[in-house]
Protein backbone atom coordinates (compact mmCIF):
# COMPACT_ATOMS: atom_id res chain seq x y z
CA UNK A 1 0.00 0.00 0.00
CA UNK A 2 1.49 3.25 -1.23
CA UNK A 3 1.84 6.51 1.51
CA UNK A 4 0.14 9.49 0.54
CA UNK A 5 2.63 12.36 -0.09
CA UNK A 6 -0.12 15.07 1.18
CA UNK A 7 -0.07 12.96 4.63
CA UNK A 8 4.21 13.04 4.54
CA UNK A 9 3.82 16.79 4.44
CA UNK A 10 0.78 16.73 7.33
CA UNK A 11 2.85 14.59 9.33
CA UNK A 12 6.49 16.89 8.87
CA UNK A 13 4.40 19.95 9.51
CA UNK A 14 3.16 18.62 12.85
CA UNK A 15 6.36 17.32 13.74
CA UNK A 16 8.01 20.75 13.41
CA UNK A 17 5.42 22.68 15.30
CA UNK A 18 5.94 20.26 18.43
CA UNK A 19 9.97 20.89 17.92
CA UNK A 20 9.62 24.40 17.84
CA UNK A 21 7.56 24.17 21.06
CA UNK A 22 9.54 22.41 23.34
CA UNK A 23 12.58 24.46 22.23
CA UNK A 24 10.53 27.28 23.39
CA UNK A 25 10.04 25.71 26.43
CA UNK A 26 13.17 25.02 27.64
CA UNK A 27 14.62 28.21 26.73
CA UNK A 28 11.92 30.13 28.80
CA UNK A 29 13.06 27.85 32.06
CA UNK A 30 16.88 28.49 31.29
CA UNK A 31 15.87 32.32 31.16
CA UNK A 32 16.86 33.08 27.88
CA UNK A 33 12.74 33.64 26.58
CA UNK A 34 13.52 37.26 27.55
CA UNK A 35 16.62 37.81 25.44
CA UNK A 36 14.39 36.53 22.17
CA UNK A 37 11.10 38.69 22.69
CA UNK A 38 11.59 41.78 24.16
CA UNK A 39 9.47 44.56 25.25
CA UNK A 40 5.87 43.65 26.18
CA UNK A 41 7.12 39.79 27.22
CA UNK A 42 9.57 40.70 29.33
CA UNK A 43 7.56 43.61 30.98
CA UNK A 44 4.45 40.87 31.96
CA UNK A 45 6.98 38.25 33.74
CA UNK A 46 8.37 41.14 35.61
CA UNK A 47 4.65 42.36 36.87
CA UNK A 48 4.14 38.84 37.39
CA UNK A 49 7.40 38.37 40.11
CA UNK A 50 6.29 41.51 41.66
CA UNK A 51 3.00 40.61 42.28
CA UNK A 52 3.51 37.21 43.98
CA UNK A 53 5.52 39.57 46.32
CA UNK A 54 2.68 41.14 47.33
CA UNK A 55 1.12 41.41 50.51
CA UNK A 56 -1.55 44.06 50.23
CA UNK A 57 -3.79 42.84 53.74
CA UNK A 58 -0.92 43.41 55.94
CA UNK A 59 0.50 46.25 57.27
CA UNK A 60 4.00 47.25 58.55
CA UNK A 61 4.87 45.55 61.62
CA UNK A 62 7.95 48.09 62.80
CA UNK A 63 9.41 45.17 64.63
CA UNK A 64 9.97 43.03 61.82
CA UNK A 65 11.47 45.89 59.35
CA UNK A 66 13.17 47.41 62.20
CA UNK A 67 16.32 46.69 60.27
CA UNK A 68 15.27 46.49 56.77
CA UNK A 69 17.36 47.75 54.21
CA UNK A 70 14.89 49.24 52.21
CA UNK A 71 16.13 48.57 48.74
CA UNK A 72 17.20 52.00 47.31
CA UNK A 73 15.70 50.56 43.66
CA UNK A 74 12.41 49.65 45.05
CA UNK A 75 12.04 53.39 46.64
CA UNK A 76 12.92 54.82 43.17
CA UNK A 77 10.24 52.47 41.85
CA UNK A 78 7.51 54.18 43.87
CA UNK A 79 8.88 57.94 43.02
CA UNK A 80 7.87 57.36 39.07
CA UNK A 81 4.01 56.67 40.06
CA UNK A 82 1.54 59.12 39.89
CA UNK A 83 0.32 60.74 42.84
CA UNK A 84 -2.63 59.60 44.69
CA UNK A 85 -4.95 63.04 44.49
CA UNK A 86 -7.39 63.51 47.00
CA UNK A 87 -8.72 67.04 48.27
CA UNK A 88 -8.55 68.53 51.72
CA UNK A 89 -12.88 67.64 51.97
CA UNK A 90 -12.28 63.68 51.51
CA UNK A 91 -9.11 64.66 54.29
CA UNK A 92 -11.82 65.56 56.41
CA UNK A 93 -14.31 62.95 56.21
CA UNK A 94 -12.32 59.79 56.15
CA UNK A 95 -9.75 60.89 58.83
CA UNK A 96 -6.29 61.28 56.90
CA UNK A 97 -4.26 63.96 59.50
CA UNK A 98 -0.70 64.68 58.13
CA UNK A 99 1.58 66.20 60.01
CA UNK A 100 5.63 66.39 59.85
CA UNK A 101 8.08 64.27 60.74
CA UNK A 102 11.01 65.00 63.11
CA UNK A 103 13.01 64.67 66.08
CA UNK A 104 11.48 62.84 69.52
CA UNK A 105 12.64 61.16 72.60
CA UNK A 106 11.30 57.20 71.62
CA UNK A 107 10.48 54.84 74.72
CA UNK A 108 11.57 51.52 74.50
CA UNK A 109 8.99 49.39 75.51
CA UNK A 110 9.04 45.31 77.18
CA UNK A 111 5.79 43.70 76.19
CA UNK A 112 4.64 41.85 79.27
CA UNK A 113 1.31 39.97 79.84
CA UNK A 114 -1.03 40.32 83.05
CA UNK A 115 -4.50 39.95 84.70
CA UNK A 116 -6.35 42.46 86.58
CA UNK A 117 -7.14 41.63 89.99
CA UNK A 118 -9.06 42.90 93.81
CA UNK A 119 -6.60 45.34 95.43
CA UNK A 120 -6.00 42.98 98.98
CA UNK A 121 -5.56 46.04 100.79
CA UNK A 122 -9.56 47.61 100.19
CA UNK A 123 -11.18 44.20 100.43
CA UNK A 124 -13.18 43.10 103.66
CA UNK A 125 -14.57 40.35 104.28
CA UNK A 126 -17.48 41.04 106.37
CA UNK A 127 -17.55 38.92 109.92
CA UNK A 128 -20.20 39.08 112.58
CA UNK A 129 -18.58 40.52 115.94
CA UNK A 130 -21.49 38.04 117.72
CA UNK A 131 -23.78 35.30 116.63
CA UNK A 132 -27.16 35.20 116.09
CA UNK A 133 -29.89 34.52 113.94
CA UNK A 134 -30.08 36.56 110.68
CA UNK A 135 -33.31 38.57 110.50
CA UNK A 136 -32.84 40.75 107.39
CA UNK A 137 -30.24 40.31 104.93
CA UNK A 138 -30.28 43.92 102.95
CA UNK A 139 -27.55 43.77 100.55
CA UNK A 140 -26.78 41.70 97.82
CA UNK A 141 -23.84 40.77 95.26
CA UNK A 142 -23.60 43.85 92.93
CA UNK A 143 -24.87 45.93 95.63
CA UNK A 144 -22.65 49.36 95.91
CA UNK A 145 -22.76 50.48 99.86
CA UNK A 146 -21.46 53.17 101.70
CA UNK A 147 -19.68 53.38 104.83
CA UNK A 148 -21.56 52.28 107.46
CA UNK A 149 -24.65 51.12 105.91
CA UNK A 150 -26.53 48.18 107.46
CA UNK A 151 -25.94 44.86 105.61
CA UNK A 152 -27.65 42.49 107.66
CA UNK A 153 -29.73 42.52 110.82
CA UNK A 154 -29.40 39.49 113.32
CA UNK A 155 -30.95 38.30 116.53
CA UNK A 156 -28.35 37.46 119.27
CA UNK A 157 -28.86 36.67 122.84
CA UNK A 158 -25.02 37.16 123.32
CA UNK A 159 -25.73 40.45 123.12
CA UNK A 160 -28.58 41.50 124.95
CA UNK A 161 -27.17 39.81 127.64
CA UNK A 162 -24.05 41.82 127.52
CA UNK A 163 -26.73 44.70 127.11
CA UNK A 164 -27.83 43.63 130.13
CA UNK A 165 -24.82 43.50 132.04
CA UNK A 166 -23.87 46.56 130.91
CA UNK A 167 -27.23 48.50 132.25
CA UNK A 168 -26.96 46.93 135.59
CA UNK A 169 -23.31 48.34 135.75
CA UNK A 170 -24.71 51.42 135.22
CA UNK A 171 -27.66 51.40 137.57
CA UNK A 172 -24.74 50.16 140.32
CA UNK A 173 -22.33 52.45 139.32
CA UNK A 174 -25.01 55.31 139.39
CA UNK A 175 -26.35 54.56 143.17
CA UNK A 176 -23.00 53.56 144.32
CA UNK A 177 -21.75 57.11 143.46
CA UNK A 178 -25.22 58.79 145.05
CA UNK A 179 -24.23 56.71 148.49
CA UNK A 180 -20.71 58.30 148.12
CA UNK A 181 -21.80 61.81 148.02
CA UNK A 182 -24.28 61.17 151.07
CA UNK A 183 -21.64 59.76 152.79
CA UNK A 184 -19.19 62.44 152.17
CA UNK A 185 -22.12 65.07 153.63
CA UNK A 186 -22.55 63.16 156.82
CA UNK A 187 -19.06 62.65 157.54
CA UNK A 188 -18.39 66.08 157.42
CA UNK A 189 -20.71 66.27 160.54
CA UNK A 190 -19.02 63.18 162.09
CA UNK A 191 -22.02 61.21 161.96
CA UNK A 192 -20.25 58.16 159.34
CA UNK A 193 -17.78 56.43 160.52
CA UNK A 194 -14.32 56.20 159.00
CA UNK A 195 -14.50 52.47 158.34
CA UNK A 196 -17.65 53.07 157.10
CA UNK A 197 -16.75 55.57 154.86
CA UNK A 198 -13.69 53.77 153.15
CA UNK A 199 -16.27 50.37 152.19
CA UNK A 200 -18.52 52.86 150.55
CA UNK A 201 -15.44 54.33 148.49
CA UNK A 202 -14.85 51.17 147.54
CA UNK A 203 -18.31 49.84 146.62
CA UNK A 204 -17.88 52.86 143.95
CA UNK A 205 -14.64 51.77 142.72
CA UNK A 206 -15.89 47.96 142.29
CA UNK A 207 -19.06 49.71 140.44
CA UNK A 208 -16.90 51.57 138.46
CA UNK A 209 -14.90 48.87 137.03
CA UNK A 210 -17.50 46.48 136.43
CA UNK A 211 -19.24 49.24 134.28
CA UNK A 212 -16.12 49.79 132.78
CA UNK A 213 -15.35 46.06 131.47
CA UNK A 214 -19.38 45.92 130.49
CA UNK A 215 -19.07 49.06 128.08
CA UNK A 216 -15.63 47.85 126.72
CA UNK A 217 -17.28 44.46 125.83
CA UNK A 218 -20.14 46.26 124.27
CA UNK A 219 -17.82 48.43 122.45
CA UNK A 220 -15.80 45.02 120.89
CA UNK A 221 -19.20 44.45 119.80
CA UNK A 222 -19.08 47.45 117.00
CA UNK A 223 -21.05 49.58 118.96
CA UNK A 224 -20.18 53.37 119.32
CA UNK A 225 -20.55 55.78 122.56
CA UNK A 226 -23.83 57.01 121.10
CA UNK A 227 -25.33 53.61 120.51
CA UNK A 228 -24.30 52.81 124.36
CA UNK A 229 -26.57 55.62 125.22
CA UNK A 230 -29.91 54.64 123.20
CA UNK A 231 -29.36 51.21 125.21
CA UNK A 232 -31.33 52.74 128.22
CA UNK A 233 -34.30 54.21 126.12
CA UNK A 234 -34.39 50.64 123.88
CA UNK A 235 -36.84 47.64 124.91
CA UNK A 236 -36.48 43.83 125.41
CA UNK A 237 -37.17 43.08 121.43
CA UNK A 238 -34.58 45.71 120.54
CA UNK A 239 -31.80 44.79 122.49
CA UNK A 240 -31.34 41.67 120.95
CA UNK A 241 -30.44 43.21 117.65
CA UNK A 242 -27.21 43.50 116.43
CA UNK A 243 -26.41 45.63 112.41
CA UNK A 244 -23.98 44.62 110.55
CA UNK A 245 -22.21 47.68 109.05
CA UNK A 246 -20.10 48.25 106.06
CA UNK A 247 -16.57 49.29 107.35
CA UNK A 248 -15.84 51.41 104.28
CA UNK A 249 -17.69 52.31 101.14
CA UNK A 250 -17.16 49.56 97.90
CA UNK A 251 -19.47 46.75 96.46
CA UNK A 252 -20.27 43.39 97.22
CA UNK A 253 -19.11 41.04 95.17
CA UNK A 254 -19.47 37.69 97.50
CA UNK A 255 -23.05 37.02 99.92
CA UNK A 256 -23.04 33.87 102.23
CA UNK A 257 -25.84 35.02 104.85
CA UNK A 258 -29.38 33.89 104.62
CA UNK A 259 -32.86 34.68 106.35
CA UNK A 260 -33.32 32.09 109.40
CA UNK A 261 -29.56 31.15 109.17
CA UNK A 262 -27.43 30.86 112.39
CA UNK A 263 -24.26 32.54 111.96
CA UNK A 264 -21.06 32.84 114.11
CA UNK A 265 -18.11 35.06 114.83
CA UNK A 266 -16.47 32.56 112.23
CA UNK A 267 -19.02 33.32 109.61
CA UNK A 268 -17.67 34.95 106.81
CA UNK A 269 -20.76 36.52 105.35
CA UNK A 270 -20.13 39.20 102.51
CA UNK A 271 -17.16 40.17 100.81
CA UNK A 272 -16.93 44.12 100.39
CA UNK A 273 -14.34 45.07 97.61
CA UNK A 274 -13.44 49.10 96.74
CA UNK A 275 -13.06 48.69 93.52
CA UNK A 276 -11.75 52.25 92.63
CA UNK A 277 -8.66 50.82 92.36
CA UNK A 278 -7.53 47.58 91.19
CA UNK A 279 -4.26 46.14 91.21
CA UNK A 280 -2.41 44.36 87.72
CA UNK A 281 -0.20 41.61 88.25
CA UNK A 282 2.28 40.85 85.52
CA UNK A 283 4.40 38.17 84.58
CA UNK A 284 7.74 39.04 84.30
CA UNK A 285 10.02 36.14 82.07
CA UNK A 286 13.62 35.61 83.08
CA UNK A 287 14.91 37.75 80.00
CA UNK A 288 13.06 40.76 81.12
CA UNK A 289 13.99 40.58 84.66
CA UNK A 290 16.79 42.87 83.67
CA UNK A 291 14.78 45.56 82.26
CA UNK A 292 11.81 45.60 84.65
CA UNK A 293 12.02 47.54 88.03
CA UNK A 294 9.76 49.09 90.49
CA UNK A 295 9.27 52.64 88.91
CA UNK A 296 8.45 52.40 85.65
CA UNK A 297 5.54 53.22 83.56
CA UNK A 298 3.16 50.67 82.27
CA UNK A 299 0.74 51.08 79.29
CA UNK A 300 -1.67 48.86 80.16
CA UNK A 301 -4.25 47.41 77.31
CA UNK A 302 -7.39 45.53 77.54
CA UNK A 303 -8.98 44.88 73.94
CA UNK A 304 -12.64 45.88 75.70
CA UNK A 305 -11.74 48.05 77.88
CA UNK A 306 -9.22 50.41 76.47
CA UNK A 307 -6.15 52.13 77.31
CA UNK A 308 -4.67 52.97 81.03
CA UNK A 309 -1.13 54.21 81.98
CA UNK A 310 -0.06 53.35 86.12
CA UNK A 311 3.43 52.65 87.62
CA UNK A 312 5.35 49.63 88.37
CA UNK A 313 4.98 49.63 92.24
CA UNK A 314 6.47 45.86 93.22
CA UNK A 315 8.53 43.31 91.35
CA UNK A 316 8.83 40.31 93.35
CA UNK A 317 12.50 39.19 94.19
CA UNK A 318 11.78 34.79 93.61
CA UNK A 319 11.19 33.45 90.62
CA UNK A 320 8.42 30.80 91.06
CA UNK A 321 9.81 26.92 90.78
CA UNK A 322 6.75 25.99 88.73
CA UNK A 323 6.31 28.65 86.13
CA UNK A 324 10.09 30.04 86.34
CA UNK A 325 8.64 33.73 85.96
CA UNK A 326 8.52 36.70 88.57
CA UNK A 327 5.79 38.63 89.20
CA UNK A 328 5.48 42.70 89.16
CA UNK A 329 2.34 44.72 90.40
CA UNK A 330 1.06 48.09 89.27
CA UNK A 331 -1.80 50.07 91.09
CA UNK A 332 -5.10 51.25 88.16
CA UNK A 333 -6.99 53.99 88.89
CA UNK A 334 -10.68 52.68 88.32
CA UNK A 335 -13.06 55.20 88.82
CA UNK A 336 -15.83 54.26 87.04
CA UNK A 337 -15.36 50.48 87.33
CA UNK A 338 -14.16 49.72 83.98
CA UNK A 339 -10.72 47.16 84.96
CA UNK A 340 -12.95 44.34 85.88
CA UNK A 341 -10.88 41.82 88.22
CA UNK A 342 -10.39 38.55 86.30
CA UNK A 343 -9.53 40.77 82.92
CA UNK A 344 -5.96 39.45 81.18
CA UNK A 345 -4.18 42.51 79.74
CA UNK A 346 -1.06 43.31 77.65
CA UNK A 347 1.37 45.97 79.56
CA UNK A 348 4.20 47.97 77.89
CA UNK A 349 6.59 48.98 80.03
CA UNK A 350 8.94 51.89 78.88
CA UNK A 351 12.73 50.69 79.68
CA UNK A 352 14.43 53.16 77.87
CA UNK A 353 14.41 56.53 76.33
CA UNK A 354 16.27 57.37 73.30
CA UNK A 355 16.74 60.16 70.83
CA UNK A 356 16.08 60.09 67.17
CA UNK A 357 16.77 62.75 64.46
CA UNK A 358 13.53 61.91 63.11
CA UNK A 359 10.74 59.74 63.85
CA UNK A 360 6.74 59.45 62.64
CA UNK A 361 3.63 57.60 63.91
CA UNK A 362 3.96 53.87 64.42
CA UNK A 363 0.47 54.44 62.30
CA UNK A 364 2.10 55.88 59.71
CA UNK A 365 3.70 52.66 58.33
CA UNK A 366 2.13 50.70 55.84
CA UNK A 367 3.21 47.77 53.86
CA UNK A 368 3.68 47.78 49.76
CA UNK A 369 5.43 45.59 47.39
CA UNK A 370 6.96 44.18 50.22
CA UNK A 371 8.25 47.07 51.33
CA UNK A 372 7.84 49.31 54.17
CA UNK A 373 6.62 52.37 53.33
CA UNK A 374 5.22 55.86 54.25
CA UNK A 375 2.88 58.46 52.12
CA UNK A 376 4.25 61.77 51.66
CA UNK A 377 2.65 64.66 51.03
CA UNK A 378 3.24 65.82 47.16
CA UNK A 379 1.82 68.89 44.79
CA UNK A 380 -1.22 66.70 44.18
CA UNK A 381 -1.97 64.48 46.85
CA UNK A 382 0.06 61.80 48.25
CA UNK A 383 3.18 59.17 46.99
CA UNK A 384 4.33 56.32 48.71
CA UNK A 385 7.81 56.05 49.93
CA UNK A 386 9.99 53.50 51.32
CA UNK A 387 11.97 54.16 54.78
CA UNK A 388 14.34 52.02 56.30
CA UNK A 389 13.51 51.76 60.16
CA UNK A 390 16.23 52.02 63.38
CA UNK A 391 14.70 51.74 66.99
CA UNK A 392 10.88 50.95 67.92
CA UNK A 393 9.28 53.19 70.49
CA UNK A 394 5.91 52.61 71.90
CA UNK A 395 3.88 55.05 69.91
CA UNK A 396 7.07 56.10 67.46
CA UNK A 397 9.54 54.51 65.03
CA UNK A 398 12.95 55.91 64.09
CA UNK A 399 13.55 56.84 60.33
CA UNK A 400 17.22 55.90 59.28
CA UNK A 401 16.81 56.89 55.83
CA UNK A 402 13.90 57.55 53.06
CA UNK A 403 12.54 60.52 55.02
CA UNK A 404 13.99 63.82 55.86
CA UNK A 405 12.78 65.51 59.08
CA UNK A 406 10.46 68.38 57.97
CA UNK A 407 8.66 66.48 55.15
CA UNK A 408 4.93 66.19 55.22
CA UNK A 409 3.64 62.93 55.62
CA UNK A 410 0.09 61.03 56.52
CA UNK A 411 0.26 59.72 60.11
CA UNK A 412 -3.66 58.76 60.12
CA UNK A 413 -5.94 57.26 57.80
CA UNK A 414 -2.53 55.70 55.63
CA UNK A 415 -4.30 52.71 55.00
CA UNK A 416 -6.88 54.31 53.37
CA UNK A 417 -3.99 56.16 51.14
CA UNK A 418 -2.79 52.34 50.33
CA UNK A 419 -6.22 50.92 49.32
CA UNK A 420 -6.67 54.15 46.95
CA UNK A 421 -3.37 53.33 45.32
CA UNK A 422 -4.18 49.58 44.96
CA UNK A 423 -7.35 50.51 43.61
CA UNK A 424 -5.82 52.77 40.68
CA UNK A 425 -3.16 50.29 40.06
CA UNK A 426 -5.53 47.43 39.66
CA UNK A 427 -7.49 49.79 37.33
CA UNK A 428 -4.49 50.84 35.30
CA UNK A 429 -2.31 47.45 35.20
CA UNK A 430 -5.01 44.85 35.56
CA UNK A 431 -2.92 44.36 39.15
CA UNK A 432 -1.50 45.95 41.81
CA UNK A 433 2.34 47.10 41.46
Amino acid sequence: MKTSPLLWLTAGLVGGVLLAGGALLIAHRQGALHTWLPGPASTATHDADDHDEIDDHADADPHDHAHDAGHDHGSAAHEDEPPIEISEEVMREVGVRVQAAGPRTLQLTRSLSGEVLLNPERLAHIVPRVGGIVRDVRQGIGDQVAAGDVMAVLESRELAEAKARYLAARQRATVAEATLRADQELRARGVVADLDFIAVERDVAEARIALRAADVRLHTYGLTHDELDLILQQDEEELLIYELRAPFSGRVVERHIALGELVTTTSDVFLLADLRTVWVDLTVYPQDLAHIRPGQTVTVTAPSVGQTTATIEYLSPLVEETTRTASARATLANPDGTWRPGLFVTAEVVVERVDAAVAIPRQALQMLDGQTVVFVEVPRGFAPRAVRLGQVGLTHVEVLSGLAAGTRLATEGAFLLKAEHSRESFAGDGHAH
